[in-house]
């Protein structure tokens, strides 16, 4: 079975957060991005990770197109 996966950016804190932590209590496996809060990124990383899920924070700037190329 091939695992989902979910992209949100500004997933290190708010609304990216609680999605992040939502999507896989509904069995998702999710990447996140942030632009400058490392920290907190990777905190959802070890509480999505935590729960048995995959899990993976990349710095980007969405306003950036080589930052977006990286993140995909």
């Amino acid at each position: 079975m091939q695992s989902k996966v979910v992209l949100i950016t500004g997933g290190s804190r708010g609304i990216g957060a609680e999605t992040a932590l939502l999507s896989t209590s509904r069995g998702w496996d999710v990447c996140i991005s942030y632009r400058s809060r490392k920290e907190e990124a990777d905190a959802i990383v070890k509480r999505i990770e935590e729960s048995g899920h995959k899990a993976l924070a990349v710095q980007a700037d969405v306003g950036s197109e080589d930052d977006i190329v990286r993140l995909f």
